[in-house]
């Protein structure tokens, strides 16, 4: 119950009663509220988030926080892939050879710097952010069709390097049974002086003669004084000649591998002694056979059959 309110009255000496005003009261309650309620729409937002506030901000935060993971796994990736662009064109394409690509094609047409996002909202980084794994992927698709290209690059070569002589034709571990070297020798049954084409590596009648390199018998048989003799093609340009057999242990047309037996050293056609005559022709021409033992000989060998070659001048055929 509302208590009642008295004033002085200076005539009647004595208090009265105040007469309360209804409608004013019920007024400035309502200005009261109305002011309060004014006050909590625009002053108290700034000082209490509301619930869906609250809601929005956790998720702005989780959002941000996705962002800037996703920009360091961006920037983890474009490292990685940075490195191996360079391996790339430093490394795997001089090795096989390859035609080096563009760096703007590499770049797929954008650069290859990192947007720096520090500066921008969450919004122009996640923009930013697509962008630069869009152009990502271009790179990864340009550096996909490299490693195509060096897979290929790599099965060709190692079908050329298994196709290339590349050994001695006879087992010559002492090597010393080399009897004449490559250029002009002294043949010994015509009495004059020739090109000597190929090296003699003197050795007992049967001594297993072995393919220097992957290939194809062109020719097996005997003709001109190269007595029994086969000539194998190895594809790339490359022909080798062994000559002086007893006998064969191919035929024409058929496919040899390195190392495998293809005669035996004899002493057929114009030779003075039993031997191999083995010699080694790179488009049409022939070639020193001696650069093309690296599979058999390591550096020191290597130098003491280059001093054997130079001595050996007396020819066998």
């Amino acid at each position: 119950m509302s208590k009642q309110k008295y004033v002085f009255d200076p005539v009647s000496l004595d208090y009265v009663p105040v007469k309360r005003n209804r409608w004013k009261d019920i007024l400035i309650f309502l200005m009261a509220g109305l002011v309060f309620m004014v006050l909590g729409f625009l002053v108290l937002p700034h000082y209490f988030d509301t619930p869906d506030e609250l809601a929005l901000r956790r998720e702005n935060q989780d959002l941000k926080l996705h962002v800037d993971v996703l920009d360091k796994k961006y920037e983890h990736l474009n490292a990685v892939l940075t490195s191996i662009q360079k391996r790339d064109k430093n490394l795997y394409r001089l090795l096989f050879e390859a035609e080096p690509i563009p760096d703007d094609v590499r770049e797929a047409g954008y650069g290859g710097a990192v947007a720096d996002n520090t500066d921008l909202t969450d919004n122009d980084k996640i923009s930013a952010l697509y962008k630069e794994m869009d152009v990502l992927s271009k790179k990864l698709v340009v550096q996909s069709k490299s490693f195509d290209e060096l897979i290929r690059l790599a099965k060709e070569k190692e079908k050329y390097l298994a196709h290339i002589p590349a050994i001695q034709p006879v087992e010559n571990k002492d090597l010393r049974r080399l009897a004449s070297g490559f250029g002009m020798r002294f043949h010994p049954i015509l009495k004059i002086w020739r090109p000597h084409n190929g090296l003699d590596f003197t050795a007992r009648i049967g001594t297993p003669i072995y393919a220097t390199g992957d290939g194809t018998v062109v020719y097996a048989g005997r003709g001109s004084g190269f007595g029994i003799h086969v000539k194998i093609d190895h594809g790339y340009g490359y022909q080798t000649v062994y000559a002086h057999m007893s006998r064969m242990a191919v035929h024409k047309g058929q496919k040899v591998k390195r190392g495998q037996i293809i005669g035996y050293v004899g002493n057929t056609g114009l030779s003075n002694g039993p031997h191999l005559h083995y010699e080694v022709h790179y488009k049409g021409k022939p070639v020193n056979p001696i650069y093309y033992f690296y599979r058999d000989l390591n550096a020191r060998d290597y130098e003491k059959m280059m001093e054997l070659a130079k001595s050996a001048q007396q020819s066998l055929d």
